[in-house]
Formats: structure tokens, sequence, C-alpha cells
């Protein structure tokens, strides 16, 4: 399943580009640059939470490019390194908890649009969208590359911004909510789907016939049979 487009993700990437090369010009570091994102996400979950769910989305839709600048400053910059992606995988679970989370106390607190249905639904997602992370991660130590699933981290986020950006509340939160609903409910999927990859490619790797003996090993394992023996 592919909500952006390959068109509409290029197209995006050309519009930031200028930024991005006079970020590079400046000398930015992609840390602060993914800092600076993290900080903007969790403000935008803050807007969520206290009710304002068109500004917040049109804060996040503007503030999103930072998840993309990071990685390409750091590439144009020769910055990349170990912490840095460590980093970035790790704020990355912080701006998630922040969006979520903020929609949940929203449907916690508002006097209008309470419902502690939706707030479990945001708690559902939060927890499957750790998940589905953590499972590439826990992939990736074993050679494996699970970044498969319905909805991944960029989808979330336009989906978390977009909508709400231009609907807000409107059909009484209606759009909203089925957002988030879906969000959940595709989360959860993608982690069936990518536990499913592991299994699959864990257990072709111990189906596979054992490598043979070197000629070398061969030799002294005849070396230390005890003399006599037949080989």
């Amino acid at each position: 399943m592919k909500i952006l487009p390959d068109w509409l993700q290029n197209g995006y990437l050309r519009f930031i580009d200028p930024v991005a090369n006079w970020l590079v010009r400046r000398g930015v570091h992609p840390n602060t640059i993914t800092a600076i994102g993290t900080a903007c996400t969790v403000a935008g979950g803050v807007i969520y939470a206290s009710g304002h769910i068109r500004t917040g989305g049109f804060f996040l839709g503007a503030t999103a490019l930072f998840d993309v600048l990071d990685g390409t400053v750091a590439r144009r910059s020769n910055k990349s390194s170990t912490f840095g992606a460590f980093l970035d995988s790790t704020l990355d679970r912080v701006a998630d908890g922040a969006l979520l989370g903020g929609l949940a106390v929203f449907y916690a607190v508002n006097p209008r649009h309470s419902n502690m249905a939706m707030v479990v639904v945001c708690l559902a997602g939060l927890i499957g969208a750790y998940l589905t992370s953590y499972i590439r991660a826990r992939a990736e130590a074993l050679g494996l590359d699970a970044k498969v699933g319905m909805v991944q981290r960029p989808e979330r986020i336009v989906l978390l911004s977009v909508p709400q950006a231009f609907f807000g509340l409107v059909l009484n939160g209606l759009v909203l909510g089925l957002i988030v609903v879906f969000l959940t409910v595709t989360a959860w999927i993608t982690v069936v789907q990518r536990m499913a990859f592991v299994y699959h490619q864990t257990n072709a790797r111990a189906d596979a016939p054992p490598l043979p003996l070197t000629t070398e090993k061969s030799f002294w394992l005849r070396r230390r049979r005890p003399t006599g023996t037949r080989p």
C-alpha cells in the first residue's frame, strides 16, 4: 500500500532541495535539524491536546520538512554518523508519542469531543507505532531489513497533519476519528506483517543445509582422532 505516490515524494524532495543546500552552506549540523524537528512535532502534539486541531495540522504540515532535511543535509555535508541515525530513530519515537498522546489527551479532556473509546484507540495506535519501529530495529540486528507493512512513518505523519489542516473537526470530528482508527488498525497490521516477514526469513536460514567442512578443517579433525581408529 502506497499512500504517497512516487511523483508526490519526488516533487516534495525537489521543493525542499534549495533549503537543504542552504543549510549545508551554513554548516548546520543534521543532529540540530533532528532536534528542532522533534521539538516542532512535540509542539504540534501539545496544540492537538489543547483542541486546536486545524492549527496543529497546519503547524505539523509546515514543519514536517525537518523529518527529511536532517538525512539530506547529513548526506550532502558528509556528516552521516551512527549516533546521528540512533538519535534520529530515538527522537522519532518521542515525536510519535507526542502526536498520538496529544490526541489521546484531546479525547480525554475536551468537553465537546470527550470519548474514552477514542482514548483507547489512540493508545493502541501509539503502541502499534512503537512496535513497528521496534520490530524493524530488532530485525536489523539480525541482519534483516523488515521495512515492510501497510503504513510507515512518512505516511503516518502525513495522515496526522494534512487532513487535520484542511478539515479540522468537521462533521463533529468524524474525519479525525476515522484517520486515528485507520492508523491504529494499519499499525497493528504492519506489526503482524513485519513479524511474519522476520519469521519466514529466519526459518529460511534455519532450513538452509549446513556448510561442508573445509579441507583444512577436515584435516585437523582427522588428526585429532585416537591412533588406530578408522577414518
